[in-house]
């Protein structure tokens, strides 16, 4: 079968998914399509060329299929789909931040979350709200990625390190020094990934209303 760079894109998303992005090289992409690693650099300049391809790959699962008209819904239903495709690819949270990604579908995503605050305030404050809901975004998803990494690395379930840990946490707060946290860990509700990820994502978009504003009718 010829080579294009869809095929080539879709092996190195399969390699990551199954190994993260150490496991992607063009060599090993060429590799899994039984080809030669020089006929791959007919498509494909560099690795940070495949991964930036492989990222716009991912938004176009993050892309609805239709926008919302409320804005706040439709800013809600892009972050959790930016986190199903994490949780999906979990080497996307390695590469999210930084950078625009500038590829058709990267940019369609962007665009979307433009365009759900287009009218409601100046650019500038679009612009900031964009930029707030997305640091949001990366930093709720790359906490949760570590968590799961961490499971995976370790063998121990959240809760298993809960109990593993809590002899030393009963002896750190017992000594009076962490009053703040002794009363977070007694009487704090623990509550799963997804609720935490809601409930934060609830808060960024109330500052977000917050600096909203329509403007008045002509």
């Amino acid at each position: 079968m010829p080579l294009d760079r869809e095929r080539i894109v879709a092996a190195a998303i399969a390699l990551a998914d199954e190994g993260g992005l150490e496991a992607v090289s063009l060599r090993k992409v060429a590799a899994r399509l039984n080809a030669g690693p020089m006929r791959l650099y007919g498509y494909i300049s560099t690795k940070q060329e495949l991964f930036d391809l492989m990222v716009d790959e991912v938004h176009a699962e993050i892309l609805p299929a239709e926008q919302p008209g409320d804005w706040r819904e439709a800013l809600r239903i892009l972050a959790h789909r930016t986190r199903q495709a994490a949780l999906r690819h979990v080497w996307l949270a390695d590469l999210l931040g930084g950078r625009p990604t500038l590829g058709p579908n990267g940019m369609a995503v962007t665009e979307a979350k433009l365009a759900a605050l287009d009218g409601f305030a100046d650019i500038d404050t679009v612009l900031r709200a964009v930029e707030t809901v997305s640091s949001y975004l990366t930093g709720a998803i790359r906490r949760e990625i570590a968590n799961l990494r961490a499971e995976r690395v370790t063998g121990l379930s959240k809760r298993d390190w809960q109990r593993a840990s809590g002899p030393h946490l009963t002896k750190m707060l017992a000594t009076g020094r962490f009053p703040a946290l002794t009363k977070a860990v007694h009487d704090g509700t623990d509550v799963d990934a997804e609720t935490s990820f809601s409930t934060g994502l609830d808060w960024v978009l109330d500052a977000v209303a917050a600096k909203l504003s329509r403007p008045p009718a002509v």
